[in-house]
């Protein structure tokens, strides 16, 4: 099993639920929302070499979070994954917009500085300012778009830059995003689950369940559940080698 975005420090039950995460899944993402978050996340889920946690700032707490902007920039040299950064546009978060584009571009830059980084991305309602400035700072970082909803020119113009794309059930359950994953490179696509926000029912998608996602690619990529389980994994050991 693999989730390459989940906010499992955010479960109810986060210091329980990580041990049965580490036991089912070959690998997670643990993507944070501010630096203070990584740091408080490393501490608690260290122990677990399938368990990675990613040194984030959601764009939807930037102003909330200004404050963390210094430390944000001095641990990327620390962290081996970044995530959740990102742009989004949505009407109640539009006021913070420019200080979205700053930080990202900030933090960009400085992954660049430090080698390139693995990247977790947000880009709701933002897919193209999105892209424009992975396309200027991206030169050896590898971006994840996660969840990505942009239209399927933007979604060509993506895979056209070389991004990956994570991708989950939540995504899957409308036909926009069953569509974009038809224009998607098997080679450069990851399973997610967005959890706890992205929900299954009443409950919030488990890490574990990122893999429910199998029947749809297969249906989208015309290939058997077991081919797509092996391209799955084929392709997370080819990013992950990316950091060797």
């Amino acid at each position: 099993m693999i989730d390459f975005h989940c906010h499992l420090d955010l479960y109810p039950n986060a210091r329980r639920l990580v041990n049965q995460v580490a036991a089912k899944n070959r690998f997670t993402l643990v993507v944070t929302t501010s630096p203070r978050a990584w740091q408080a996340t490393s501490r608690v889920f260290a122990g677990h070499s399938n368990i990675k946690v990613a040194l984030g700032l959601h764009p939807e707490i930037v102003a909330q979070k200004e404050a963390e902007r210094g430390l944000l920039m001095s641990c990327v040299s620390e962290a081996e994954f970044i995530g959740e950064v990102g742009l989004d546009g949505s009407v109640q978060h539009r006021h913070t917009r420019a200080l979205q584009e700053s930080i990202l571009k900030a933090v960009l830059a400085e992954c660049e500085r430090c080698g390139g980084r693995i990247l977790s991305v947000h880009s709701r309602n933002a897919a193209g300012p999105v892209l424009d400035c992975i396309e200027q700072y991206c030169r050896v970082s590898i971006p994840v778009l996660h969840w990505f909803s942009g239209t399927l020119e933007e979604t060509r113009r993506a895979v056209a830059m070389g991004c990956w794309f994570s991708v989950g059930p939540a995504m899957l359950r409308g036909a926009k995003g069953r569509r974009i994953l038809e224009e998607l490179p098997k080679e450069k696509v990851l399973p997610e689950t967005d959890g706890p926000f992205a929900r299954n029912g009443s409950s919030p998608f488990m890490p574990w369940e990122a893999m429910t996602i199998v029947r749809d690619v297969a249906i989208a990529w015309n290939m058997t559940h077991a081919s797509v389980n092996e391209q799955l994994d084929q392709n997370l050991m080819r990013l992950l080698n990316t950091l060797i």
